[in-house]
């Protein structure tokens, strides 16, 4: 699984997908397809896309959409990579992708 593909499933799923950084930090790939380190102040030491591949949980999180009375609370759902990768791979994007090739 690649940022472009923990991308696509955020976008589709309208999701914020959260993992930890090796330093400690936190990503977040956000339902516009934006990978966002809230806490970094400078550039940074590392690659997100390598920081991605040493992920090992994540948290994904729906976004309730805007001017929505009495929106249900969603629930942040923990997944482990497998999880997130078998729903990140089962695109149609990512199906079609792969017959292309």
């Amino acid at each position: 699984m690649t940022l472009v593909d923990l991308r696509r499933l955020a976008i589709r799923r309208q999701s914020n997908i959260r993992f930890v950084l090796r330093n400690g930090m936190e990503c977040v790939v956000s339902a516009d397809g934006i990978a966002r380190v809230p806490a970094l102040k400078s550039v940074p030491e590392f690659n997100l896309e390598q920081e991605l591949a040493s992920a090992t949980a994540f948290v994904v999180e729906a976004v309730v959409p805007a001017g929505m009375k009495n929106p249900p609370k969603p629930k942040p759902v923990s997944m482990g990579r497998t999880e997130l990768t078998a729903m990140a791979l089962d695109s149609p994007g990512a199906v079609a992708q792969h017959d292309d090739e």
